[in-house]
């Protein structure tokens, strides 16, 4: 019987958002395997007891990021982490979007600001968004227009004062209408598809609690949308060694997909929309704690 960990975090004392977590654990216990819901910086897990270590919602890791990189790399020695190590580390920081553009991958352009660098790198003729090079469900992220200058400025001393460098990007208009697209990949192959409206609404503050996935619905993908998705995943390091990947997508002024962000270390699944994928899930899991 393969033992599978299911890599979580400590929500405490708000209950988990992890919807998908309970579904996927008796489905793995269905299939014949024990699936334990382990979170990751639990001092008394026993990594080497289980076959494979699957991260799923270790959602504090934006504002831990070194510790968890290095709980990464203490559980990858122990036992099969997915995804492995290299892959996490890589991924946690956003400044892999260079890395992808440089490679030819058609991504949002991205401008990185380190606590060293000055608010003069801001523009000041177009909308855009600034959010932190490591982070999750729209953390610290926030949308300006020009005349808000003093605003992004005062955020860009907050995440810098914090030690976090700054992701700068045009506001991609184009979301307001088509949406972000996620292309789910699970075992090599894709998995579903799902679109969600826009996440950063005008004047809302850096620091408020946002809707991560507003108005979640199935998807299509489109031939360019596989296509390019297909590139960022061809890019990767280590990527013959992913277990999962979540390609999100939106569209330039060209109205060509771009690759927005490339989730390696714990996307959301969304299996709750898309009950039908629970098996391929389960079996790509059964096989990668199986293989030697």
């Amino acid at each position: 019987m393969p033992r599978v960990a299911l890599v979580t975090y400590d929500p405490r004392p708000l209950p988990s958002k992890d919807r998908d977590l309970p579904v996927l654990r008796a489905a793995l216990e269905a299939a014949g395997a024990e699936a334990d819901v382990v979170c990751w910086d639990d001092a008394g897990a026993d990594w080497a007891s289980y076959d494979l270590a699957v991260i799923r919602s270790t959602w504090d890791y934006s504002w831990r990021a070194a510790e968890f990189t290095e709980w990464a790399q203490r559980c990858g020695k122990l036992t099969r982490l997915a995804n492995p190590a290299a892959v996490v580390r890589w991924n946690t920081d956003k400044r892999y979007l260079g890395e992808l553009a440089a490679a030819g991958v058609p991504t949002v352009p991205t401008r990185y600001l380190a606590p060293a660098d000055a608010a003069a790198g801001l523009p000041g003729d177009h909308e855009y968004v600034v959010k932190p090079a490591s982070g999750a469900g729209a953390r610290y992220a926030a949308r300006y227009t020009p005349d808000r200058r003093e605003e992004a400025a005062a955020h860009l001393a907050r995440m810098h004062a914090e030690g976090l460098t700054a992701m700068v990007q045009p506001y991609m208009r184009s979301i307001d209408e088509g949406g972000e697209r996620a292309l789910q990949f699970f075992g090599g192959r894709l998995l579903h598809a799902s679109r969600k409206r826009a996440v950063l609404a005008p004047d809302t503050a850096f620091d408020a609690e946002k809707v991560a996935h507003p108005g979640l619905e199935v998807w299509a993908p489109t031939p360019a949308e596989l296509a390019v998705a297909r590139r960022a995943l061809a890019a990767v390091p280590e990527a013959p060694e992913l277990l999962y990947a979540r390609v999100d997508l939106v569209d330039g002024d060209d109205g060509e997909p771009r690759v927005m962000e490339l989730e390696l270390v714990e996307p959301n699944l969304f299996l709750f929309l898309h009950p039908d994928s629970v098996a391929a899930v389960v079996t790509a899991i059964l096989t990668a704690a199986t293989t030697p």
